[in-house]
């Protein structure tokens, strides 16, 4: 069932709301301890090996967003793949399988009006910042800073694609509650396992409270899509 939805900035959306995208990222492994210490209460991390969690970031570059309803933006997000306490996860399958869905920890965008139609409608942890993402052939880099102190860098380097459909969720934390928002993407979709990639904290208050997880060097594996995608309305 679909519904509008309007956004403090005057923007209507209809739900579940369908965006346009652009996505580099890697899936590291990470401290599980470290790591469940963010999460709220009523998650737990992956098993994303056999004694690790992981931590995901994605640079989003958007070209459409709703029907053209506001202005393209980028982001760049940080989220812990986590499952519901209590549900069983497999070291290794549960990393493909979840890898690129979770908790949602930051996501750091471009416009105000990106920043209210993910907080509005979901209660996603976004705040505008200065986002520097650029390609060089096949290697994405993205840069952000947010009241003038870097949060963090990110440098991936781009898998080959194969026609996908594909399916998630993300967890955010909204008027206290705990929902979770059911996702769907189609297009060209690919994965590398244990290639090169880097991430780096800053010195914003953000930036220093990841940096304190213990996290691998090297990912478990690097993602990218070139797709259409569908965030639904959330349910608790």
């Amino acid at each position: 069932m679909t519904h509008q939805e309007t956004i403090s900035t005057g923007h209507t959306f209809q739900l579940p709301a369908q965006l346009s995208a652009s996505i580099v990222g890697a899936v590291f492994p990470a401290d599980r301890a470290d790591v469940a210490a963010l999460l709220p209460n009523g998650l737990e991390p992956i098993r994303a090996t056999r004694t690790r969690a992981a931590v995901t970031v994605l640079a989003v570059s958007y070209d459409r967003v709703g029907n053209d309803t506001i202005d393209p933006y980028d982001e760049v997000g940080v989220l812990f793949p986590a499952v519901e306490t209590g549900t069983r996860t497999w070291p290794y399958l549960s990393a493909l399988r979840r890898g690129v869905s979770g908790y949602i920890y930051t996501l750091p965008v471009t416009t105000e009006p990106a920043r209210a139609f993910g907080v509005d409608i979901w209660g996603y942890p976004k705040l505008v910042a200065d986002i520097d993402l650029r390609d060089e052939s096949r290697t994405r880099h993205a840069s952000v800073s947010a009241d003038g102190q870097h949060l963090l860098s990110f440098k991936g380097r781009r898998p080959p694609t194969l026609p996908a459909r594909l399916s998630g969720y993300n967890y955010t934390i909204k008027d206290d509650h705990l929902l979770r928002e059911e996702t769907r993407l189609s297009g060209g979709a690919g994965m590398w396992p244990r290639r090169p990639a880097s991430l780096r904290f800053g010195d914003h208050p953000i930036g220093q409270r990841l940096a304190e997880i213990s996290i691998g060097d090297r990912p478990l594996y690097t993602v990218a899509a070139n797709c259409d995608f569908e965030i639904g309305p959330g349910s608790e």
